[in-house]
């Protein structure tokens, strides 16, 4: 990589934290000052982030798209605007029906501007060195739920839920949108090393998805980001229905994204030795012994920061097997349209997780939640143990 590209992909860093930071956490962050100061129940107000989520799944393979035709630094910067827009207008809201659109809104901009988007224009503008591109960008962006909480919780007690959303636009419209098109126009000075911009060929993503290895990926991918985006969501009322002091809770829940960083950290570490998917094996039973802590946990500090480690390490080393198993077993060819098309699980498990977690704890209590999100891991496990019968 040149200078610039050194550059701008730590720009693009910074942008993914910010934008995962106000775009995805943000619910999750004020969760208590929201249930305090609104007079909707748990479930509408989760069925707002879910129809984001619901949105950014679908749209994922057209952004995939779009990336490969030469338009993703259009995508990043455009959808920072909207982001920012969309959270400030989400704010003034008084009716459930414009909750739910701004929240649609919003899963635009996510579908646009976060990991997918920026993984598949690293690709594409980095050819065989966005590997370590895509690794620094996550390490980075490890850190967005520990801004996010923190930031959540102080806002929320002093300038209600809806300073709170303006607090996290402010932050979409003056750190994400000036990161990503810088960072891009930084990128973009250097030669493109992936491959040609062309449209993808009918038929490709078809043919993918004729391979028993795509819907095995898909669904670890699901369950892994299903189990994550339920516990994250509603972190804070779990952590404190356990036992947890609600400024221990804050804590543990900002404690998951530097947890993530060390995962990754791990990860890079061991390079080469250590195999894909040995690393999703190892990922899926970590993240079903953080799901154990909190079932078992009574009150135990220890129990609650044993799963913010299981949880965010597990979690961290995820979002960069992602990429680079879909490469390892899909080919590079038409990968963003491959990408998006994989992304749909993992986001489609991440979109039902805020709404049906809701749920959940309506029917049963945090123990239900905890014992699904445990199922959910160990489901996973058993997808990466078949992955290994296909050399993965």
């Amino acid at each position: 990589m040149t200078r610039d590209e050194s550059r701008g992909v730590w720009l693009l860093a910074v942008g993914q934290t910010a934008g995962y930071a106000s775009l995805v956490y943000v619910f999750g962050a004020i969760i208590l000052s929201l249930e305090a100061g609104s007079d909707w129940s748990r479930a509408e107000l989760a069925l707002g982030p879910t129809l984001a989520l619901l949105t950014q799944a679908v749209l994922a393979p057209f952004s995939g798209r779009l990336v490969d035709q030469g338009r993703g630094g259009a995508l990043l910067g455009g959808a920072a605007v909207l982001g920012g827009v969309s959270l400030a207008l989400l704010s003034q809201v008084g009716q459930l029906a414009l909750w739910y659109a701004f929240w649609t809104a919003i899963g635009v901009a996510q579908a646009a501007s976060l990991y997918e988007t920026c993984f598949s224009f690293l690709t594409r503008r980095l050819g065989p060195e966005a590997r370590r591109a895509i690794i620094r960008v996550t390490l980075v962006a490890g850190f967005a739920s520990t801004c996010a909480f923190p930031l959540g919780a102080w806002s929320g007690a002093e300038l209600g839920w809806r300073g709170a959303l303006l607090v996290f636009a402010a932050v979409e419209i003056g750190i994400t949108l000036p990161a990503n098109v810088i960072g891009v126009r930084l990128l973009r000075r250097g030669a493109r090393r992936g491959g040609p911009m062309v449209a993808t060929p009918r038929g490709a993503v078809l043919a993918v998805l004729k391979l028993r290895e795509f819907w095995a990926l898909a669904g670890f991918f699901g369950l892994t980001m299903g189990n994550h985006m339920m516990l994250t969501t509603f972190a804070l009322p779990v952590l404190t229905e356990r036992g947890a002091a609600e400024a221990v809770a804050v804590l543990v829940a900002s404690t998951v994204g530097p947890m993530q960083v060390a995962g990754r950290v791990l990860l890079m570490l061991g390079g080469a030795r250590i195999r894909a998917g040995a690393a999703a094996r190892g990922v899926a039973l970590v993240m079903s012994l953080g799901s154990a802590a909190l079932l078992l946990a009574t009150g135990q500090v220890a129990l609650f920061f044993l799963y913010a480690i299981c949880q965010g390490a597990s979690i961290g080393i995820t979002s960069i097997l992602r990429p680079l198993l879909t490469a390892e077993a899909l080919g590079q060819e038409n990968f963003g349209a491959v990408s998006g098309a994989l992304a749909m699980a993992p986001l489609g498990a991440m979109a039902a997780a805020p709404f049906l977690g809701a749920l959940l704890i309506s029917a049963g209590g945090v123990t239900l939640l905890l014992s699904v999100t445990l199922g959910l891991g160990l489901g996973a496990l058993a997808l990466a143990i078949w992955l290994r019968t296909r050399g993965i």
